[in-house]
């Protein structure tokens, strides 16, 4: 990932871009006394990597299982996506920019599963759609109807059938 887009994914408020890092901010918020800056950086790369763990635990317990179906694996990706949309936003708060974490979130726990980058990354943009905003919370149905839509792109099946 670029510098500016991990900046970005990083720093939460002040122009962060809706990150989930709340003890570095930007330079001019975060930069002084070279101790001070010092423990900021660790604190915040420390706040990074908790994240990163985070994620990859629950992209493998998220994952589709190898061997799953179309159908079974469009509940996977349907729940999968669900929960991590719920997950970035419980925790940017939604601020300003916090659904390009959610994008990022989303490309790569399907990069997890296996799918190529770029894939990844139309999946989920044709998923989203442009459809959550800064300082918004998503409402259950649009998180439902985002977790469905990305479901049924990547496997032609709906996540749920009436039986």
């Amino acid at each position: 990932m670029r510098r500016a887009a991990i900046r970005r994914a990083a720093a939460a408020s002040k122009g962060g871009g809706g990150g989930v890092v709340a003890s570095w901010c930007c330079a001019s918020h975060s930069v002084g006394e070279p101790a001070a800056t010092a423990a900021k950086v660790v604190a915040s790369l420390l706040e990074w990597r908790d994240w990163l763990e985070e994620l990859a635990e629950r992209f493998a317990h998220l994952a589709p299982p190898a061997g799953a179906d179309a159908e079974e694996r469009s509940r996977h990706l349907e729940r999968a996506a669900t929960r991590l949309v719920t997950v970035v936003v419980d925790r940017t708060g939604t601020e300003c920019g916090w659904y390009g974490l959610c994008h990022t979130v989303l490309t790569w726990f399907l990069t997890s599963t296996g799918m190529g980058r770029e894939a990844a990354r139309e999946a989920v943009r044709a998923a989203i759609g442009g459809r959550f905003e800064s300082w918004t919370q998503p409402s259950r149905a649009l998180v439902d109807s985002v977790g469905e839509d990305l479901a049924l792109g990547l496997t032609g099946e709906p996540p749920y059938r009436d039986r």
